[in-house]
């Protein structure tokens, strides 16, 4: 919990940040042990707690509605976002949000490593150069190579590993770098 961590990093134990919040001692203790939700807190209550840890509201409390989704919904969104925008304003969004990174850092490498391709399959296409604030990134590929869902579906019903080898020779090359399976991003409905 972000609290915990703002805490540890300021030295302060949870008597301290009760004393100096002005917050009861055992709503502190309930919030950094997880018995409470900080979401579920009073405005007040956060605003109180931010001020001494030296955050905004909004950057204590957005990790409470950062839950990861399915893997095949994560991508769709992602497909139908880069359709939404189009080409340059989807990189342009994705560069000033920098999901990559911060997804990299919470250890959701499928995430991060898929945004990562789709950046770099989208500045392909679109004769962008390459951002190198992920080049160490680039180095990095799942242990597992991921398939979609249909793929996997398809080749259990058929009893035919072709189907999943098919699918890694049509992938387009900046997704197969991390060995994530992918080959159409563009034909979402």
């Amino acid at each position: 919990m972000i609290i915990n961590e703002l805490m540890k990093n300021k030295k302060l134990t949870r008597y301290r940040l009760a004393k100096d919040s002005g917050i009861a001692y055992t709503t502190i203790n309930d919030i950094c042990s997880g018995k409470a939700r900080l979401e579920k807190c009073s405005a007040e209550t956060i605003y109180r707690i931010s001020k001494v840890l030296g955050v905004s509201m909004e950057s204590l409390i957005e990790p409470c509605f950062d839950k990861r989704i399915d893997f095949e919904l994560f991508k769709s969104n992602t497909c139908h976002k880069l359709k939404e925008l189009g080409d340059v304003e989807f990189v342009i969004e994705l560069l000033e949000e920098d999901r990559i990174r911060k997804y990299y850092k919470k250890k959701w490498y499928p995430e991060s490593l898929y945004l990562l391709a789709m950046l770099d399959y989208v500045s392909r296409e679109n004769d962008i150069p390459i951002c190198t604030q992920y080049d160490d990134l680039r180095k990095v590929k799942l242990k597992n190579i991921l398939f979609p869902a249909s793929i996997l579906a398809a080749a259990r019903v058929a009893k035919n590993d072709e189907i999943k080898r098919r699918s890694v020779r049509e992938a387009i090359p900046e997704f197969m770098r991390f060995n994530i399976v992918e080959s159409e991003v563009r034909n979402v409905v």
